[in-house]
């Protein structure tokens, strides 16, 4: 079964200039629910339909093809079907015949992996024609009728049911729709045939509207995110091993006047370090480099380092082993392309916030405090929280 998912993006915003490419926690808007995508089980082709050269750019940086959507279906006034039935025509003049189509949006940016995926599985386990994400809605509704006066829509004005005893409902969640392809094209709307819907968790349905709506996605981002790290942490932390520059330090150097070496690190770190400690885990600095700072930082903080190793992953592999550590539960903590191998190696690769991006790339959590400013006090907070817990 051949599933391709569109993702509109027009240009022509008028609330908020520039929308789908504004940055939204350290990337484009549409950056979001391109990696939600990029990370599906299911979706063979991802494409992003624009009129608008920039976003086209961005959007190829993800890894995804483009198609060059008309002006005259860019408009205020031009429909999501109008960009889907393009881009389903553009997309078979290439030689490819879908089965299914998935139309994500990218102006909801709390959309998951997860969201996309268990959407389609339940699109085709239930042999619908069309399907679409919904979260749970327990409001009651009212109206005003010819007369002004309140009327109630999905209750009775006599009756206060509680939650549990009322009828369950749900509200679109406006993120993900899925359908087939030639009951699409003849009905020419994402709603056909038997539909069925997939309920996702409440706090992911938020959709960017207004320039007010990019400070509340941040906060709910960062909470998805410390969601996520939580759960991406080894459920038993056996070991830790971690880079030096750019991780204890802020990844610069110092040159004095004798042509000695200086940097900067947070003293938060040491504490962190400190209190963990106590908790038993075994801990290791590795560092490329000879450079008396480390040995002198490490010495201070009461953990060995190694240093001048020529392959990291090595001696990374040497130190699991003869300290008889489950690789699964051992993390590593970098900064840059030569940590790559080690953060691939551990159970949980670890970076700081301004990590090079292909580290960040293969890491299972980006911290977000940059190197030197407290990022490995962080670190050793969400592992005595989670033995807390």
């Amino acid at each position: 079964m051949e599933i391709c998912a569109i993702i509109p993006a027009r240009g022509g915003s008028k609330g908020i200039p520039g929308k789908n490419i504004v940055p939204l926690s350290g990337k484009p808007l549409i950056g979001h629910i391109l990696n939600a995508a990029n990370n599906s089980k299911y979706l063979s082709k991802i494409f992003v339909s624009t009129d608008d050269d920039e976003i086209a750019r961005i959007a190829s940086s993800f890894g995804v093809e483009i198609i060059i959507r008309p002006q005259e279906i860019s408009g205020d006034f031009s429909s999501s079907e109008d960009a889907l039935i393009h881009g389903v025509n553009e997309i078979m003049s290439l030689g490819m015949v879908p089965d299914v189509l998935v139309f994500l949006q990218c102006t909801s940016p709390l959309t998951t992996t997860e969201d996309i995926d268990k959407t389609i599985r339940r699109f085709i386990e239930s042999g619908a024609d069309s399907a679409f994400a919904v979260a749970p809605f327990h409001y009651f509704l009212w109206k005003k009728n010819a007369e002004g006066d309140a009327e109630p829509v999905n209750h009775k004005k006599g009756i206060r049911q509680m939650r549990q005893d009322r009828e369950p409902e749900y509200i679109e969640a406006g993120s993900v729709y899925v359908m087939k392809v030639d009951g699409f094209l003849k009905a020419k709307h994402r709603f056909f045939g038997k539909t069925v819907m997939q309920p996702i968790p409440t706090d992911h349905v938020f959709e960017i509207d207004e320039i007010e709506d990019l400070k509340i996605a941040e906060c709910l981002l960062q909470q998805q995110q410390q969601m996520v790290q939580k759960y991406a942490l080894p459920s038993i932390v056996e070991g830790i091993v971690f880079d030096f520059d750019g991780v204890f330090t802020d990844n610069q150097v110092i040159i004095a006047d004798n042509g000695t070496e200086q940097v900067v690190c947070s003293r938060s770190d040491g504490m962190g370090i400190e209190v963990l400690k106590s908790s038993g885990i075994p801990m290791v600095v590795l560092s490329k480099e000879k450079n008396p700072v480390v040995e002198v930082r490490c010495k201070k903080m009461g953990i060995p380092s190694m240093q001048s190793i020529d392959s990291k992953e090595e001696y990374f592999d040497h130190w699991v082993m003869s300290n008889d550590l489950n690789r699964n539960n051992v993390i590593y903590v970098g900064n840059d392309v030569n940590d790559i191998d080690c953060l691939t190696r551990a159970g949980c690769g670890i970076v700081v916030a301004d990590a090079h991006p292909e580290a960040k790339d293969v890491a299972d959590i980006v911290l977000p405090v940059k190197g030197g400013k407290g990022a490995i006090r962080y670190l050793c907070d969400m592992i005595l929280q989670q033995m807390e817990q």
